[in-house]
């Protein structure tokens, strides 16, 4: 039961614990981000080609 060199999760990396989830989790930010990133641009665009093909004038 002697933590030799730090290996307390046996994958034999000297690493802090937690450091693989908090990179994993920044990814997720980060990915999440950019597709809200890609979602709302693509629905501005979506809504300037509508008013540009006049679908939100007043019918006369």
């Amino acid at each position: 039961m002697d933590d030799v060199g730090g290996d307390r999760d046996g994958s034999g990396i000297d690493a802090p614990p937690g450091a693989a989830r908090r990179m994993s989790a920044w990814m997720i930010l980060a990915v999440v981000t950019a597709a809200l990133l890609v979602c709302c641009c693509s629905a501005a665009v979506g809504l300037v080609i509508a008013w540009s093909a006049g679908l939100f004038h007043a019918a006369s």
